[in-house]
C-alpha cells in the first residue's frame, strides 16, 4: 500500500512539474512554441511597446491564470501566474480601470452584468499561500466609466471541504 501511495505522490509531482511554462526558456523560446506547448491563448494584449501577453487560464477549478509575456521579437520574455496576493494587491477602488484589471489579472471567470447596480462583476477563483480555503476575488467595475468600485476577496462559496464541513 505504502509504495502504491510513494508512486502516486510521484506521479502527481512529475505532472505538476509541465505545469506553469518551466519548461519553456526566457530569451529562447518562441510565441510559436508557447503556443505548441499551451495550445491557442484565451486572450491576447498587445502593449505600445510591442509586448504581447497571451493569457491561459485554468479557472474555475484550477484556480490559476498563466500569462506568457511575449517581446516584439516573438521570445518569451516570461511566464507568470497572476492570481496572486501581490496583483489583486495592486487593483486599486476609485482608480484601476477595467482594461489595467484584465491585463494584470486576464480574462475572468463567468463576468457579470448586473445593470440595476450598473456593474461588471469579475471572478477570479485563486488561491491564498498558506491558506486552505480557495478563494473568489471579485471586482466590481462601474458600467459607465469602467472603473473599480469595489473588490472582495472571499471563500469559494462553493468549495466542499472533503469531511463535508462536519465540525468534529
Amino acid at each position: 500500500m505504502k509504495s502504491i501511495l510513494a508512486l502516486l505522490i510521484a506521479a502527481a509531482i512529475a505532472g505538476c512539474a509541465g505545469m506553469g511554462g518551466r519548461e519553456l526558456m526566457p530569451g529562447q523560446s518562441t510565441a510559436a512554441e508557447v503556443e505548441a506547448k499551451w495550445g491557442r491563448a484565451a486572450e491576447k494584449h498587445t502593449h505600445a511597446d510591442g509586448e504581447t501577453v497571451y493569457y491561459y487560464p485554468q479557472l474555475p477549478w484550477g484556480r490559476v491564470t498563466y500569462a506568457a509575456r511575449i517581446g516584439p521579437d516573438e521570445r518569451l520574455i516570461a511566464f507568470e501566474q497572476r492570481l496572486t496576493e501581490e496583483n489583486i494587491a495592486k487593483v486599486v477602488r476609485g482608480r484601476s480601470t477595467a482594461l489595467e484589471v484584465r491585463d494584470l489579472l486576464g480574462p475572468p471567470y463567468q463576468p457579470q452584468t448586473i445593470a440595476r447596480m450598473n456593474r461588471d462583476i469579475w471572478t477570479y477563483p485563486m488561491r491564498i499561500a498558506g491558506d486552505p480555503t480557495p478563494k473568489w476575488f471579485l471586482v466590481q467595475l462601474s458600467l459607465d466609466d469602467g472603473v473599480v468600485r469595489e473588490t472582495y476577496l472571499m471563500d469559494d462559496p462553493q468549495f466542499v471541504p472533503k469531511d463535508g464541513g462536519r465540525r468534529r
